[in-house]
């Protein structure tokens, strides 16, 4: 799978937009600026990179589980620091809370996830043909195949698209049109384990637990405790 956006580039840009508003910038401190949250559909490079920079952001604060109405005093925040304008917050008040702040969401947020996900494994254990392991992973066989399975230590060439519970894509080489290659001693456990139990050609399904995944901190686009669906074609174990 790849890299997510790591949590802490949400709090360097934060630093970088909170730097702006103390600075002297043309039109800070004008009344008469006002801050609005706008933008249409990007049409140019640049314009698709600032979309690419909040969607970043977003994914970081995804796992705070804001509502609109929360979301809207970040926006006004980052709005004002950005263009200068005068804060509505002190700063140097409330900027030590955020991490404090960001960690409670997460931890409540996790909690309820996996009373959720909990529940989702055990509806998939009882999909016909699923099968789960000692360790807990669900796994189904969608395709049979062929070839020899790998080991913990190998390299494999996969197509995967992974979802959570509800559906939503998180990751997926197949939308991305190229396959991945990954050591099996470098992805989550679930896939360590569950790609061994995959013959080359062969395409499974893999309902991962929250502990045997990315845990109660989750990661950008993924809740904590969430329990994660793949999808996985096991093209081939890399001769290196």
């Amino acid at each position: 799978m790849r890299v997510p956006v790591c949590y802490p580039l949400l709090l360097a840009v934060c630093c970088v937009l909170a730097a702006c508003s103390s600075d002297s910038v043309p039109g800070a401190g004008s009344s008469s600026a006002a801050s609005s949250v706008t933008g249409g559909a990007p049409e140019t490079q640049d314009q698709r990179i600032l979309n690419a920079m909040g969607q970043a952001l977003g994914q970081n604060l995804a796992s705070a589980g804001l509502s609109a109405d929360e979301l809207a005093f970040v926006q006004r925040g980052l709005s004002d620091a950005a263009l200068g304008l005068d804060a509505v917050v002190d700063l140097e008040e409330y900027g030590p809370q955020i991490q404090a702040f960001m960690q409670q969401r997460v931890e409540a947020g996790a909690e309820g996830e996996l009373t959720l996900a909990t529940a989702f494994i055990e509806e998939q254990v009882g999909i016909d043909g699923a099968e789960r392991t000692e360790s807990g992973i669900v796994i189904q066989e969608m395709t049979a195949g062929t070839g020899p399975s790998p080991t913990a230590e190998d390299t494999v060439q996969v197509h995967y698209h992974g979802t959570l519970r509800d559906g939503t894509v998180f990751d997926s080489s197949v939308d991305r049109g190229e396959p991945a290659t990954f050591p099996l001693t470098g992805v989550i456990p679930c896939w360590t384990e569950g790609l061994q139990r995959i013959s080359v050609g062969g395409k499974s399904r893999l309902v991962c637990p929250p502990n045997l995944a990315y845990g109660p901190q989750g990661r950008p686009g993924i809740p904590g405790n969430a329990a994660l669906v793949f999808e996985i074609e096991l093209l081939e174990i890399v001769q290196e």
